[in-house]
């Protein structure tokens, strides 16, 4: 995708593209204080905003201490999603991301909240890693502002976390997501609302504290410039500005002003900052003092502000994925090199379970693409735990995949790779499928069955013509049928069939090959 920069124009919700909805996009950021969505249609790899809605639905807030989400937070959320899926009604699925951030990610028993989250939406919803939030944030950043070799660093003050990204034009070259918000930290240090010099002073010690493990390798990295892009930055800007503190963006000084007047004024509910959002009044406090830490801590002197942030980075990677440049397969292509995966294998694996899939899409339900990018990756990856050790290698590669960074990639995603590595040899362990959300458990378990028989086709390691092959299935019965002589060429072939049957039998699948 060819960037194109500060090219975004917006239209009122009338406009009459809307009735093409192969080419509206939207894009949904679920945050820990407030819910966006913006949408846009797409023109020549860049997007024309049509519509925007927000809602304050304050998610952090209803965490208690056991990171339990209360009844009235859920509600809050519910009726959100509710009103964006009513916009989304006539938006087809496979044009629409809505990502959960650092509450969702912290959030306990939340499967059920989830389900209920999509069910309002229409729409699934992606739980993403804090590092893959800040990838996309710094795209939405990269490609709202000038261009220039310079490399930036980007600051961006959320409801539950706090991501700082440096990179160079589109290219991110250090990723971080510390937990710490407006929300998160207004509830530990101004939680009745009061604001005194103390407890900024224990605010901003608490933030210096989290941002310490980055201090040194960040300023070592270094930047030109500094750009904020979070919701929270924008109000400090807007506030600076409006008081005349500053000129020239966000200062040390201006912010200095700032948080004399909030301890001066002494109450949250009482601050009448010019440009401050009402609804933005109770965690305020919190996301000044994370700035003033940022700023004493990487030693800043002044930022400015973007428009772009993770709901406009989020649009530009779905243009990619809709463009067939989906970063994700430069993901597992990365991977591929990093744990030196024989690549010959690796798409052997691949075209065969793809090949069985495609003859199978009808009776076991798995026409869609997200099914044959999964089957196709974990064909790619089954093998990556062969460079810790060949012992258990399948275990190896399932860890390597559930526990790491994956830019592209949703929790989620992550999750059922990782289950369709960790089965594709030896006993079929249904158990690890007990985890995934019930609804989704049928379709990985028929996709591990084929990887399974990709994987025992080519243990040989070399190619097979299976032109001739024959596949039917009922929900609980897969037949192989092979040209006539074809299996008594392949004795090593038959007896690995004849074992996997075995497998496939104790977990429940009857196996049939003739």
């Amino acid at each position: 995708m060819v960037a194109k920069t500060n090219r975004l124009e917006t239209a009122g919700p009338e406009d009459p593209v809307n009735n093409d909805t192969s080419k509206v996009i939207a894009a949904i950021d679920l945050g820990s204080n407030s819910f966006h969505m913006k949408v846009a249609r797409v023109v020549d790899d860049q997007f024309a905003v049509i519509d925007r809605m927000r809602e304050p639905v304050r998610l952090a807030a209803g965490l208690n201490e056991h990171n339990e989400l209360d009844q009235a937070a859920r509600e809050r959320a519910l009726g959100a999603l509710e009103r964006f899926g009513q916009r989304l009604r006539e938006v087809p699925s496979h044009n629409v991301r809505a990502v959960g951030t650092n509450t969702f990610r912290r959030a306990r028993r939340a499967a059920t909240f989830l389900s209920e989250s999509e069910t309002a939406l229409g729409h699934p919803i992606e739980i993403v890693s804090g590092r893959e939030e800040a990838r996309l944030i710094y795209l939405g950043v990269a490609q709202s502002t000038a261009q220039s070799p310079d490399k930036k660093l980007v600051v961006d003050i959320g409801g539950g976390s706090t991501e700082l990204i440096i990179g160079r034009r589109f290219e991110p070259l250090s990723l971080e997501s510390l937990y710490m918000g407006c929300v998160s930290m207004s509830r530990e240090f101004f939680a009745d609302g009061t604001i005194n010099a103390g407890g900024m002073r224990q605010a901003v010690l608490a933030a210096r504290q989290e941002l310490e493990y980055i201090e040194k390798s960040y300023r070592r990295i270094g930047w030109e410039t500094a750009i904020g892009s979070s919701g929270t930055i924008q109000n400090i800007w807007q506030i600076i500005q409006n008081e005349d503190w500053s000129r020239k963006g966000i200062t040390a000084k201006g912010l200095g002003k700032l948080r004399d007047a909030l301890v001066e004024t002494g109450r949250a509910d009482k601050l009448k900052l010019r440009g401050l959002q009402p609804e933005r009044a109770p965690v305020f406090a919190g996301g000044v003092a994370i700035l003033i830490a940022v700023f004493e801590s990487l030693q800043l002197r002044c930022m400015t502000h973007a428009d772009g942030a993770l709901r406009e980075g989020l649009l530009y990677d779905l243009i990619g994925r809709l463009d067939y440049k989906d970063i994700r397969g430069a993901t597992i292509d990365d991977l591929c090199r990093r744990y030196r995966v024989e690549q010959k294998q690796a798409w052997r694996v691949a075209a065969t379970a793809d090949f069985l899939r495609e003859r199978l899409a009808d009776p076991w339900e798995l026409n869609s693409q997200h099914h044959a990018q999964l089957l196709r990756w974990a064909a790619r990856l089954h093998e990556i735990g062969l460079d810790i050790a060949h012992n258990q290698h399948h275990k190896h590669g399932a860890y390597i995949l559930q526990n790491a960074d994956l830019p592209g990639f949703s929790n989620q995603e992550q999750a059922e790779i990782a289950v369709l590595v960790r089965v594709h040899r030896r006993k079929f362990a249904t158990q690890v499928f007990d985890p995934l959300p019930r609804g989704q458990r049928t379709h990985l378990y028929r996709l591990a069955v084929l990887l399974r028989l990709a994987v025992v086709l080519h243990r040989g390691r070399h190619n097979m013509d299976l032109a001739g092959l024959k596949v039917a299935a009922s929900p609980n019965t897969l037949s192989l049928s092979f040209p006539s002589g074809w299996l008594a060429g392949h004795p090593l072939t038959e007896a690995d069939l004849a074992r996997e049957a075995s497998y496939l039998k104790v977990a429940g699948m009857t196996l049939r090959i003739a």
